[in-house]
C-alpha cells in the first residue's frame, strides 16, 4: 500500500479509503469485520462511514455502520486507523433533528462517538451544504470540537467550488479551523463535476481529494453489458447507471478499459481507479464492497502504473462524460 498526506496536514492516509455505506445492510457485522480486516491487512488504514448510513433501509434509523465499525474498533489498535465520518442528514424527530446548525453538530458528533466507540473523530465532515444555517455557525461549531479533542480535522462533502472558496475565507477572518478535505462525486463516468472548477481550487487550497463512487456505482467495473443492462438494485448510481447503460459512449470507453485492463493483466476496476490515483490532486478513492473478494478486485490498484499513453486514451474516452 502506498501513503499520502492528507492535503496540507501531516496525517498519513492510505492510496485507498474503504466505504462503509453498506455495512449493516447488504454486509452484515460478520462480512464487514472480514472486509475491514482485509483492508487492514491490505494497509488501508482509513475508513470512511456517516451517521445516516444505512437509513434507508427498512426498519433502520441510521447509525448502523458506525455501530459495527465500532464494535470491529475496540478490538484493534485504534491509533493506526483513521476514522472519517459525516454529519447533515436526519438522525432523529424534531426541527433540529437534521442540519449544520451549531445544536445538530454538538449533538450528532456526540452519538457518533458513542456509536463508534472511540473518544475523538479523524475527519469529521459536512456531508452536504446547509443553506438554512449561516456557513459561520458550522464553522465555528466545527472548530470548537478540533479545539476540545473531539475531533482531528474537518472537511466537507458534496460542496460547489464557489461555496467551498466561501469557506476557506470564513476560516480565514475568524481563525477557524477550515476544511481539509473534500469528498467530490468523481470517475470516469462523471468527470465534469469535479474537474471542470473544483479541481482547481482543491489543488490551489491543497485540499485533500476522497472522491466516493469512483467505479460509477459498478458501472466501471464491467458488470454492465451492451448485452446486460439490467441495474441490481433500485439505488444504482442515483441515476447515473441508468444514463449509461444507454449511453454507447460508455461502452466504447469500456472497451478501451478492457483492453487497457488485459494489458496489465489486472481487473477493470482497477484500470479505472489507476487512472484516478495518477491524477495529481486525488488523495485516496473511497472503495466499497460487499465482500472480501470484491476488495481483493480493487485493492490492487495502487500497484498499477499505467502509461502516459494508456491515460490519455482514457481521457479522451470519456471527455464527454
Amino acid at each position: 500500500m502506498q501513503y499520502t498526506r492528507l492535503g496540507r496536514t501531516g496525517l498519513k492516509v492510505s492510496r485507498l479509503c474503504l466505504g462503509t455505506m453498506n455495512f449493516g445492510a447488504s454486509a452484515d457485522e460478520t462480512n464487514a469485520f472480514n472486509i475491514l480486516d482485509r483492508a487492514i491487512n491490505g494497509g488501508i488504514n482509513f475508513i470512511d462511514t456517516a451517521n445516516i448510513y444505512s437509513s434507508w433501509v427498512d426498519g433502520h434509523v441510521g447509525g448502523e455502520s458506525e455501530i459495527v465499525i465500532g464494535n470491529w474498533l475496540k478490538t484493534k489498535n485504534r491509533r493506526e486507523i483513521i476514522v472519517a465520518t459525516k454529519v447533515r442528514g436526519t438522525m432523529w424527530q424534531g426541527a433540529n433533528g437534521e442540519g449544520l446548525s451549531r445544536h445538530h453538530i454538538i449533538h450528532a458528533v456526540e452519538d457518533s462517538l458513542k456509536r463508534l466507540q472511540t473518544d475523538y473523530i479523524d475527519l469529521y465532515q459536512t456531508h452536504w451544504y446547509d443553506e438554512n444555517t449561516p456557513m459561520e455557525e458550522t464553522l465555528s461549531a466545527l472548530d470548537s470540537l478540533v479545539q476540545s479533542g473531539k475531533v482531528r480535522y474537518i472537511g466537507a462533502s458534496n460542496h460547489q467550488a464557489w461555496r467551498l472558496m466561501k469557506s476557506m475565507w470564513v476560516s480565514d477572518i475568524n481563525n477557524f479551523v477550515r476544511y481539509e478535505s473534500l469528498q467530490p462525486h468523481y470517475s470516469l463516468f462523471n468527470r465534469k463535476e469535479y474537474e471542470q472548477e473544483l479541481a482547481d481550487v482543491c489543488a490551489d487550497q491543497h485540499i485533500a481529494v476522497i472522491p466516493y463512487s469512483p467505479l460509477a456505482a459498478g458501472f466501471a467495473t464491467g458488470k454492465y453489458t451492451r448485452e446486460n443492462k439490467s441495474p441490481d438494485n433500485s439505488r444504482a448510481g442515483g441515476g447515473l447507471i441508468q444514463r449509461l447503460i444507454n449511453d454507447e459512449n460508455a461502452y466504447i470507453a469500456l472497451d478501451v478499459m478492457t483492453e487497457i485492463s488485459k494489458a496489465h493483466q489486472v481487473t477493470i476496476a482497477q484500470v479505472a481507479l489507476a487512472w484516478m490515483l495518477s491524477k495529481p490532486t486525488i488523495t485516496a478513492p473511497i472503495i466499497g464492497a460487499r465482500t472480501v473478494e470484491q476488495l481483493d478486485g480493487t485493492i490492487g490498484s495502487v500497484n498499477v502504473e499505467l502509461t502516459g499513453n494508456e491515460i490519455e486514451r482514457l481521457d479522451a474516452a470519456t471527455a464527454m462524460f
